[in-house]
């Protein structure tokens, strides 16, 4: 019977894995080498190794998407967040939920293995250090929660000359803080991520030139949405995800590319092509421009560096570069883990939902926020410890070990990709969400609601897929949930109104009017969800991956 529950990292996956511990009578101990929370999203302009964002970050994901589930943003904060916004809202949740008491600061785990007796008890023995002082502890359950930024992935080795013949300065954007430094100089950034594009654009206000290569096609979309609203709140709704499973992939690419170009051509702009089979989106609302205002020149992939040059593959050089910036992503790794644990696996696809190794007797070993979703990984984070802790609480099961094994090797990628490419950890967000809510038992049933609440059933299918709605039913059960989801819109508007302007033609009777023509459509797609549920699906369950 698990009791005693260890959580290494006190950054987002830290702080609501201490939360749900609480919330099913469990007792958490969280270890944060650091003095504070937040992870990574606490900036710090040290030395001290520890993997933080530059000064200027601001969230590409708004904050009615990205909080935590009970507990909603404040209204006046803008929907976009700098980190240290981001940050107090951390600690707000923090205070609120009382989990301070529950983390023991300036204490590195430095080993976790299994106990002799692990086959039957599951029990854990951790070391961690204090100030010198070690100590060794027995917990029934681990929660490792350092997330995936955590070694700087540098693939040297790719750009013969670096780190021979160039004689100007290269690091990886682990390193960078703010763009002093790079004032009046010629920088190359390696890597058109979302990083590589952030980078490109703030260097481009301070530096005598800027140019960014990429190997792969890239699209570009902003973080304002038609009539000025959030992407994610319109894009990311059950309805578009019912689409997308009911229309040929053929088509569905057809329209997000046509939507992309909607707002520039990006093959005029060498950024990316409709006939390109591999592709990355990345979000930029000033990259475009750079590119038009030749601040930033866009260059294929790096084929060498001379002493002072880069040698591009289409056989261009662009002479005299004095910084060479890398964007080239993160390795995960776990240094603490006993070695016959942690060479059980290389990336998330080689956990079952990407949470739990099959090949342990006990399942009492969760790894927390190894994912990469096209939403906030916040939420993901938030609901893969709601549904562990109520595995450790005995609430919930799992599968037996073979079932969990034949899932994963269903799953896992054939060819094993470059460790830079995040694309092995990137999911759909209401897909990967839905099915960890389902085995909790918190995913929400629209058609129930359309039966009994249909304003809720509406704004549930055709809204904003936010985090409330995992609080509808179910363990943990919000009885705020309700009036979260019906008032996200006036949150999201609150902080632009800061000047009041008369516009009396925007009634709500057009929204009256589509609520009625919407009801028809979500009663189709229940039917059609119903009758000819899409592999994967269960009436009951939702999506499964």
């Amino acid at each position: 019977m698990v009791r005693r529950v260890a959580v290494i990292g006190a950054g987002v996956g830290g702080l609501v894995s201490v939360k749900c511990c609480l919330d099913e009578g469990l007792e958490p101990t969280c270890f944060e080498r650091s003095e504070d929370i937040g992870g990574i999203w606490r900036y710090t302009d040290s030395k001290d190794g520890r993997v933080s964002v530059y000064r200027s970050v601001i969230t590409n994901t708004s904050k009615e998407m990205s909080c935590f589930s009970d507990f909603p943003c404040p209204e006046d904060f803008p929907n976009c967040l700098p980190h240290g916004l981001l940050l107090e809202y951390f600690r707000m949740y923090a205070r609120h939920f009382d989990l301070l008491r529950h983390i023991r600061f300036k204490t590195t785990a430095l080993s976790v293995r299994r106990r002799p007796d692990f086959a039957t008890s599951g029990q854990w023995e951790v070391v961690t250090e204090t100030d010198g002082v070690r100590e060794s502890h027995v917990f029934d359950a681990v929660m490792v929660c350092t997330g995936h930024y955590q070694e700087p992935c540098l693939p040297l080795a790719s750009f013969p000359g670096i780190d021979t013949r160039f004689k100007g300065q290269y690091l990886h954007s682990r390193e960078y803080k703010d763009v002093e430094p790079f004032r009046g100089k010629r920088v190359l950034v390696v890597g058109i991520g979302n990083t590589g594009g952030d980078l490109s654009v703030e260097l481009s206000h301070v530096a005598s030139k800027v140019f960014l290569s990429a190997r792969s096609s890239t699209w570009v979309f902003s973080r304002v949405s038609d009539h000025g609203f959030p992407f994610d709140m319109v894009s990311t709704t059950r309805f578009n995800h019912f689409l997308d499973w009911l229309l040929p992939s053929a088509v569905t690419r057809r329209i997000r590319f046509r939507k992309f170009n909607s707002w520039f051509n990006h093959a005029n702009y060498g950024l990316a092509s409709t006939k390109s089979s591999y592709f990355k989106v990345i979000i930029n609302e000033e990259l475009p421009f750079c590119l038009l205002s030749g601040t930033i020149v866009l260059k294929p992939g790096v084929k060498e560096f001379t002493e002072s040059s880069a040698v591009f593959e289409d056989g261009t050089i662009e002479e005299n570069i004095d910084v060479v910036l890398f964007a080239t992503g993160y390795i995960f790794s776990f240094p603490f883990l006993e070695e016959p644990v942690r060479s059980l696996f290389d990336d998330n696809r080689s956990l079952y939902k990407c949470i739990f190794l099959p090949q342990l007797e006990k399942p009492t070993l969760a790894i927390i926020g190894l994912v990469q979703l096209t939403g906030s990984v916040m939420v993901g984070a938030e609901m893969q410890a709601r549904w562990v802790t109520g595995i450790f609480a005995g609430r919930n099961k799992l599968p037996p070990a073979s079932r969990m094994m034949a899932d994963v090797l269903k799953k896992k990628p054939p060819v094993k990709r470059n460790p830079s490419e995040r694309e092995n950890l990137k999911m759909s967000f209401i897909s990967y969400t839905d099915e960890i809510a389902s085995c909790a038992g918190v995913k929400p049933n629209v058609l129930r609601l359309l039966l009994t609440d249909p304003r809720l059933a509406l704004a549930v299918f055709f809204g904003p897929c936010t985090p409330y709605q995992y609080r509808l039913v179910g363990r943990g059960k919000w009885s705020g949930a309700r009036d979260a989801i019906l008032t996200q819109w006036q949150r999201t508007l609150k902080p632009l109104r800061t000047r009041v302007v008369d516009d009396s033609s925007s009634g709500s009777s057009g929204w009256r009017w589509m609520c009625l023509l919407a009801l028809p459509v979500a009663l189709t797609a229940g039917f059609l969800l119903s009758k000819y549920p899409p592999p994967g699906w269960s009436l009951r369950a939702g999506p499964q991956l």
